[in-house]
């Protein structure tokens, strides 16, 4: 007959403390693990992405002078009431944002405002800016601050028509044409279609040179998308899906190829204007973001209109 003994006091415990710690020094390594992030990581990647709201924005093309260096301004651009020119946007601290703070950025996206409160000419499309996420402005500054090159080059001042030079009178200009805002999505439409929206309207506005403008420069609502004739004579076609005015009897490869590569559905190539937004903007996009786009345009309310 077997006999067995029974081990009582502090000794019988030893082999159960053993067992439970490997359990919990296991589960405490997985949940490290798992919770642990790389701070340095993510920020990477957020001055990655930061990048491509750059490129997205349409940024480099007015805020990089031909021959220039990199986003330290200069650029011409055209307009009925005289020629704005592009400011620097490297972190030079005198010539540029780098005496901004992120909350300045914002005002400046969300506002149309400078840090000392200044109305901006609306040729800087914060009316469209508006719209952009807190994730595309906080990325877009993250990597303007780290990424891109100080450059000390003194802003060109404007060239205006005595008439405009008042900026006081912009706040009634906003009155009549502004509306600040985050986009909203629509919840009746797709997640594609959704981010087309995104891109046309807001990050890329499109809209602020593919509209016709009134008499007081702000966008014909009612025309939206029709084409417009820009000051230095090229024309923004009509992007509405109109058949024999604007794009209708473009498909959705079309669409997306001419903005990846500047070919229009008959083989032609962009006109100068828009050849400078595909090559520094456009052509960046992801293949799902171009996709976006053509299915947002493609969604439109045809408009029968021709630019003057």
């Amino acid at each position: 007959m077997a006999v067995t003994t029974r081990r009582t006091g502090p000794a019988a415990w030893l082999p159960a403390l053993a067992i439970a710690a490997f359990a919990w020094s296991s589960v405490a390594q997985a949940e490290v693990e798992i919770g642990e992030e790389d701070p340095q990581a993510g920020e990477d990647e957020r001055i990655a992405y930061g990048e491509y709201v750059l490129r997205a924005g349409g940024c480099v093309t007015c805020h990089t002078a031909e021959e220039g260096d990199f986003l330290a301004g200069g650029r011409p651009i055209e307009s009925p009431f005289g020629v704005f020119y592009g400011p620097n946007i490297t972190p030079d601290e005198e010539h540029g944002i780098g005496g901004w703070s992120e909350g300045d950025f914002k005002k400046a996206l969300r506002e149309g405002r400078s840090p000392n409160g200044t109305h901006y000419y609306p040729a800087f499309p914060y009316t469209a800016y508006t719209k952009m996420t807190d994730e595309d402005v906080e990325a877009l500054w993250a990597y303007l601050q780290s990424e891109v090159e100080s450059v000390a080059r003194e802003n060109t001042p404007h060239d205006l028509d005595w008439f405009v030079r008042f900026r006081p009178s912009l706040s009634v200009w906003k009155w009549l044409h502004f509306e600040p805002g985050e986009f909203e999505a629509n919840p009746d439409e797709s997640e594609e279609w959704n981010r087309g929206a995104y891109l046309t309207q807001a990050l890329g506005h499109c809209m602020e040179c593919h509209t016709p403008r009134t008499r007081t420069g702000g966008l014909d609502l009612e025309r939206l998308g029709a084409g417009a004739r820009m000051p230095d004579g090229d024309v923004a076609p009509n992007i509405t899906p109109d058949r024999e005015t604007g794009i209708g009897r473009w498909g959705a490869r079309h669409i997306a190829r001419y903005l990846e590569m500047g070919i229009t559905r008959d083989g032609d190539f962009a006109g100068s204007s828009m050849a400078d937004v595909i090559e520094h903007g456009t052509s960046y996009l992801t293949s799902d973001d171009r996709r976006a786009i053509a299915a947002y345009l493609q969604s439109l309310d045809p408009i029968e209109h021709e630019p003057d």
